[in-house]
């Protein structure tokens, strides 16, 4: 009887120079956290934790884990991390985030993996893991939009949903409206500038429209990007939003490779809704019909039906 041979586990990355992976982090933060106060305190945080000792470790997973925790203990922005790549990542600026991305792109449809109709017509459509680059993901979204389009009602499913670009949410919410619409304008630290996300004139197939019922599914998970395109149409009044709060991070990041394994990703902007004047950083967006995330279909079904 021959023994299956089983593949070892790999070996934990190691971080040689610890001093010099903080204190590069700890520069990009002061340079580029859009509110640069708070990127000063934390940059002589880090330096301050790394004299003490804190930041010695094994694995690049566990320094990622203690500097997350450092700079997210001002402000709790969850945009703000160290993040651990267990594949080795890119050198160039924003390039770790796109491979770990891409890596999901094709196993999940473009970014569509559920489209469904229900009954009473109305159709469900899922967007999950992210909100994909819209160079990638025009092609599938266009056409699960145009899909749904001749259903009587939309229920789109964000449960799963971690974030992604705002080009994609702007493209999204263009099947939802009749008219070319201010979505969300974009502050940015660096060159003082302000980026305006209109809905589109035009798009490929068919749009859903700007009339008929439209509810948004949320869960503690849905972040980012996702959240975004949640609150834009909270705010438009296009959408009903069912479930839970979500988690509360709307401030666009970039990310900087700082070890082969480990990426700085920092806001350098925050974003600014055009009718609430603020946004959902830290305080989440909050359904208009609160319910479990593991019951928010059977509600909005409910809804739908007018139970």
């Amino acid at each position: 009887m021959t023994t299956p041979t089983q593949t070892p586990a790999p070996t934990p990355a190691s971080v040689t120079d610890v001093p010099a992976v903080v204190e590069e982090t700890a520069r990009l933060v002061t340079e580029h956290y859009v509110f640069p106060e708070v990127g000063e305190r934390l940059a002589a945080l880090l330096r301050r934790r790394l004299a003490e000792g804190v930041y010695d470790t094994a694995t690049a997973e566990e320094l990622g884990a203690r500097v997350t925790e450092d700079l997210q203990s001002e402000n709790g922005d969850l945009h703000l991390r160290l993040k651990y790549h267990p594949e080795p990542v890119p050198q160039e600026q924003g390039e770790a985030a796109l491979a770990a991305m891409r890596r999901r792109f094709d196993a999940s449809l473009g970014g569509v993996p559920r489209v469904e109709l229900l009954a009473g017509g109305t159709a469900l459509l899922e967007l999950a893991p992210f909100l994909f680059p819209l160079a990638w993901a025009a092609e599938p979204l266009s056409a699960a939009l145009t899909l749904v389009s001749r259903a009587d009602r939309l229920i789109l499913d964000l449960r799963g949903n971690r974030g992604g670009d705002p080009e994609t949410v702007a493209f999204v919410c263009s099947y939802l409206l009749d008219e070319r619409t201010h979505l969300n304008t974009q502050y940015a630290r660096v060159g003082e500038r302000y980026d305006q996300f209109w809905s589109l004139p035009y798009v490929p197939g068919a749009r859903f429209g700007g009339t008929k019922p439209v509810s948004v599914l949320t869960s503690g998970n849905t972040f980012s990007a996702a959240e975004e395109l949640s609150y834009d149409l909270q705010q438009l009044g296009r959408a009903t939003i069912v479930g839970e709060t979500t988690r509360g991070g709307a401030h666009p990041r970039e990310g900087w490779t700082v070890h082969p394994h480990l990426e700085a990703t920092i806001p350098v902007g925050r974003s600014i809704n055009p009718l609430s004047g603020t946004n959902w950083e830290g305080t989440g967006v909050r359904p208009d019909v609160p319910c479990p995330a593991d019951t928010a279909l059977e509600c909005a079904l409910r809804l739908a039906s007018g139970a």
